[in-house]
C-alpha cells in the first residue's frame, strides 16, 4: 500500500483549497440563488454518503492494457454535411464537419487533478496523438471537473492551436488562466452563433461543480446541442439521469437544424448506483436518454479512461448492451466507440 507523509498530506490539503474556482455573480434564476448553482429536480445527497462509500468501495477489475490502440493522424478537415466522430477517450471527442474541428472537454495528461501528481491516472492511452490533431477551432467544455476541463491540456491547445473555448457561467476563468480565447459565458438555454457554419444551444444537465474542498456548485455544468448543416448533435458532459433529456429534446425538434441526429451519452462511473446515479448516469440510463431524445444514433461516452467510479473496465458496455436488449433496441444504435478509429455519419 502507498502511503504518504504527513507533509506531502498537507500540501495536498492546501492545494485542494488553492484550487477553488472564484464565485460566479450574477442574478438568482431557478438553478442558482446567488450564491450557488443547484439542480432544479434532484434531490440533495447525504452529506455521508460519499465517506460511505469510500470506506466501502468494491472496484470491478481493471486489467493491464499495454497494446491499446492510438490511431493515425486525422484529416486535416472534413467539408460537406457528412460528420467525422473521433474518439480520443473519457469525454474527450473530436468533431470534424462543415470544415469545422471540434474538441469536447479535451484531457490529454497522464493524471487529473490539482497536479500531475495529485489525482486519477489514466488508464488508457488517448485514441490520438496530441501532436497529431488538426488544427482546432473549437473548444467545448461542460464544468470544471478536473477529467473534464485539464488545465495543462488547455495550455498546450492555446499555444499550439489558438481555439475558440466556450464554457458555462463561471468556468472561463480557466481557458482565461492560460491565455484562451473564451465566448461569453452560456447559461442554460441560451445560445450562441459561432460563425455561418456552427450554432450552440447550452443545455441542462444533472451534475455539479467543484476544483477544490471550497467552491463546489460555484460554477455552472452543461451540456451542448450543437447545430450545423450535418443536423444537430448532442454533447452531454457528465450528467444524472432526468426530465431534462425530453426539454433537450423539444429543444432540438426547435431548432433550425431539427431533432437530435447524433448523441453522445455517458454511460461510466455509475457504480455504486445509490450513490452515484444522480450524477451520474449509468448504462440503463443511458438507454432511457436514448429514449428520450429518439436520436438517429448515439455513441457512448465516459467510460474506460480513469477508474473514478467501482464499475470495471467492461461493466459499461456489459450492461449498456444489456440494457439495450431490455428495451428492444438494436445494438448498432447506441455503440461503443472504440479510441481512434473514425466514425463516419451522414
Amino acid at each position: 500500500m502507498l502511503t504518504l507523509s504527513p507533509r506531502l498530506l498537507l500540501m495536498g490539503f492546501l492545494l485542494t483549497f488553492s484550487a477553488c474556482a472564484p464565485r460566479y455573480k450574477g442574478p438568482v434564476t431557478d438553478h442558482f440563488d446567488g450564491k450557488k448553482f443547484f439542480n432544479p429536480d434532484m434531490p440533495e445527497r447525504t452529506s455521508g454518503g460519499l465517506l460511505k462509500w469510500l470506506f466501502n468501495r468494491d472496484k470491478g477489475p481493471w486489467p493491464e492494457q499495454p497494446d491499446a490502440y492510438v490511431g493515425a493522424r486525422p484529416a486535416t478537415r472534413i467539408e460537406g454535411d457528412s460528420l467525422v466522430l473521433t474518439f480520443v477517450n473519457h469525454s474527450t471527442f473530436l468533431i470534424q464537419t462543415a470544415g469545422l474541428n471540434i474538441l469536447t472537454d479535451p484531457v490529454w495528461s497522464k493524471r487529473v487533478g490539482p497536479t500531475s501528481w495529485l489525482g486519477v491516472k489514466r488508464k488508457r492511452p488517448p485514441g490520438l496523438r496530441f501532436e497529431e490533431l488538426p488544427p482546432i477551432d473549437v473548444v467545448l467544455l461542460s464544468h470544471n471537473h478536473y477529467d473534464h476541463l485539464d488545465l495543462p491540456t488547455i495550455e498546450k491547445l492555446v499555444k499550439v492551436h489558438n481555439p475558440l473555448f466556450v464554457t458555462p457561467l463561471g468556468v472561463s476563468y480557466l481557458p482565461k488562466s492560460v491565455n484562451g480565447r473564451i465566448t461569453r459565458e452560456l447559461d442554460w438555454n441560451d445560445t450562441l452563433r459561432i460563425n455561418e457554419k456552427l450554432a450552440l444551444t447550452c443545455t441542462q444537465a444533472q451534475h455539479f461543480s467543484n476544483r477544490g474542498l471550497g467552491d463546489r456548485e460555484e460554477t455552472l455544468w452543461c451540456g451542448y446541442l450543437l447545430h450545423t448543416s450535418f443536423g444537430t448533435t448532442y454533447f452531454c458532459g457528465d450528467s444524472g439521469y432526468g426530465a431534462h433529456f425530453k426539454k433537450i429534446a423539444e429543444q432540438a425538434r426547435n431548432s433550425a437544424t431539427g431533432p437530435v441526429k447524433l448523441a453522445l451519452l455517458p454511460i461510466g462511473s455509475y457504480r455504486p448506483e445509490w450513490f452515484m446515479a444522480p450524477v451520474h448516469v449509468s448504462p440503463a440510463g443511458a438507454v432511457k436518454a436514448f429514449v428520450d431524445l429518439n436520436p438517429t444514433q448515439a455513441v457512448g461516452i465516459h467510460f474506460g479512461t480513469f477508474q473514478q467510479g467501482d464499475d470495471g473496465l467492461d461493466e459499461p458496455a456489459d450492461d449498456l448492451r444489456k440494457a439495450l436488449l431490455a428495451a428492444k433496441i438494436p445494438e448498432n444504435k447506441f455503440i461503443v466507440p472504440k479510441e481512434g478509429r473514425p466514425m463516419v455519419f451522414r
